[in-house]
């Protein structure tokens, strides 16, 4: 695990937990990561070994999750942008080349759409592009079949934490177990053994999930940016599955007004932890 130091930011509702990775180089850009919707801050522990200190990399536990679990909401997509840019302001760090993962890039793209001077440029990664649901299907039951143990964990309590590790150990989507992997999963926990449980807010994850596949704003937002940005997105899906959420295709008929790239022999999670990703925030 490349080192980190914890801070927090006032927010409405609280303090907003976040990890710190400094540069180890003069004059290094400063980036800003936002995690998906049951994640948290140490999604980007790899991500920060591949940058090895060449850039200034800060990245918050979202309000309802991990460290910020007790920022109470209202939750949603723009309340999530405006601690983003609570926290460029608060730190005195923007502009900022700010990306996100999943979730997370829905929160970038609206953070520079309603906070422009606080960013620079986006990288947005395997999220931010909404397309129509189906006929008939809900916004929980969409949510459920996307998600699917990520979400399912929630209702779940575990015994101790090599039962968390068991647990996430045969995820279909989890690459090699690393030290890495291992510090982000159990960072969720909370609780005592034998009922620890994730530390993510149901509601959070329900008004959050919701607006990812509902709200007018948030897909609206990747074509309204005021800055420049790139889509990556992973060749396969969240269970790893080959059809990932998006496809050459997709994306074509999306007729986007930013370049995309796939990440070949990624996944919706991997995609987070390859030099590809490492690269396009250096640049």
């Amino acid at each position: 695990m490349t080192m980190y130091e914890e801070l927090t930011v006032p927010v409405p509702g609280g303090e907003l937990a976040v990890l710190h990775w400094p540069a180890t180089v003069p004059d290094a850009p400063v980036v800003v990561a936002v995690h998906g919707i049951t994640a948290n801050a140490l999604a980007w522990g790899a991500a920060a070994r591949l940058l090895a200190g060449r850039v200034d990399l800060y990245a918050p536990d979202l309000r309802g999750r991990a460290a910020s679990r007790t920022v109470g909401g209202p939750y949603g997509l723009a309340r999530h942008a405006d601690d983003i840019a609570l926290l460029v302001e608060e730190l005195g760090l923007g502009p900022v080349r700010l990306a996100g993962h999943s979730m997370g890039a829905w929160v970038a793209a609206l953070t520079a759409v309603r906070h422009p001077s606080a960013v620079a440029r986006l990288l947005l990664v395997d999220g931010a592009v909404s397309f129509p649901l189906p006929p008939g299907i809900g916004a929980d039951d969409a949510l459920a079949a996307v998600l699917g143990p990520a979400l399912a964990r929630l209702s779940m309590t575990f015994a101790d934490r090599d039962a968390y590790r068991d647990f996430w150990r045969k995820h279909p989507a989890m690459a090699e177990w690393t030290d890495e992997l291992d510090a982000y999963t159990q960072r969720d926990l909370v609780g005592e053994e034998p009922e620890l449980r994730s530390s993510c807010v149901r509601e959070a994850i329900r008004v959050d999930g919701g607006q990812v596949l509902l709200d007018a704003e948030a897909a609206g937002a990747v074509r309204q940016l005021p800055c420049p940005a790139e889509l990556l997105w992973a060749e396969r899906g969240l269970m790893d599955e080959p059809q990932g959420l998006y496809d050459e295709q997709r994306l074509a008929a999306a007729d986007l007004p930013i370049p995309t790239e796939a990440v070949p022999g990624t996944n919706h999670y991997t995609i987070i932890a390859t030099q590809t990703l490492a690269d396009r925030l250096l640049t």
